[in-house]
């Protein structure tokens, strides 16, 4: 059974990279552009796991994170939060999200970035089905 993943980010060009990436590795990523309406899509998509941009308009990652984490009915979805963003020693923001991840968005090699730790793809598969 491939695992669900929510890609969340106003980009739709980004969605789309990330998407392709994740297809080929065998998981079904759906994307969403609006941060204002994540807990619906999680309701209707009922993902394995939430790729989370922090940069967005109106509600951030880090704002929608830890909204998640305190609503029992999601908190136990793992997220990923992804940025573009140099975050370094701002990474410390991660446990106040609510236990979020932080990633840098540098995809190379079916590989993303956190804290100069590779996230590989297969992590995502060690997520909560």
């Amino acid at each position: 059974m491939q695992k669900k993943v929510l890609i969340v980010d106003d980009s739709p060009a980004q969605v789309k990279l990330i998407q392709g990436l994740l297809e080929p590795e065998g998981y079904w990523p759906v994307g969403l552009n609006d941060p204002r309406r994540v807990e619906e899509a999680i309701a209707m998509e009922r993902p394995s796991v939430i790729l989370l941009d922090v940069v967005m308009p109106e509600r951030n990652g880090f704002q929608v994170c830890r909204e998640l984490k305190s609503n029992a009915e999601f908190n136990s979805i793992p997220v990923i939060l992804v940025t573009v963003e140099g975050y370094g020693e701002r990474s410390l923001l991660g446990p106040a999200t609510g236990r979020g991840r932080i990633c840098n968005q540098a995809v190379h090699a079916g590989r993303t970035f956190a804290s100069g730790t590779p996230l590989r793809l297969r992590e995502l598969r060690r997520a909560k089905a």
